[in-house]
């Protein structure tokens, strides 16, 4: 009976360390397989053009009057010019391109954040009951808000905001 129980124990061991191909550190349900109501974008309402015989040919694949304009639509609400902003994008990316681009800049990313989460996975127990190793692991590279902000005042430089403090 107890060997029984010795290798069901073992066999959900061997299971459970099957899925640590891709450790995660801040897992928030992600098994959850539900839609994303953010990534979904309401169309405008179909309209009949002024003249029926007058139409512009078709475009398929292209935009449609109805499709949603996200940047136009934001620059119009706030009360810009919606032709000034067009541009805007291309300057942005020149920019910030002028020395160049390395293509698989987000493959490199992901490979060396997979090996720093690898080596910050938590111990043997964390692993085992899935406990939030996530704060502890980028600790390092997080900012204190509070001693920044003196540093800062220290410094001379006017802060307009400031972080709220944090009652513990």
């Amino acid at each position: 009976m107890i060997a029984r129980i010795s290798l069901a124990a073992l066999a959900a061991l061997t299971l459970a360390a099957c899925e640590r191909e891709n450790p995660t550190l801040f897992n928030i349900r992600a098994q959850d397989r539900t839609p994303d109501e953010f990534a979904i974008m309401p169309t405008r309402p179909l309209q009949p053009p002024p003249d029926f015989s007058t139409l512009p040919p078709p475009t398929p694949g292209g935009v449609n009057r109805t499709d949603p304009q996200p940047q136009a639509e934001a620059i119009a609400a706030l009360g810009g010019n919606i032709d000034r902003g067009a541009g805007v994008d291309g300057a942005l990316v020149a920019a910030v391109t002028r020395y160049g681009v390395q293509g698989d800049i987000r493959a490199q990313l992901a490979q060396e954040d997979l090996a720093f989460r690898r080596r910050r996975d938590g111990r043997l127990l964390e692993r085992l009951f899935s406990v939030n190793v996530y704060f502890r692991a980028y600790e390092e590279q997080s900012l204190d808000q509070h001693r920044e902000l003196e540093r800062l005042r220290r410094l001379g430089v006017r802060t307009v905001a400031a972080p709220p403090e944090i009652v513990e």
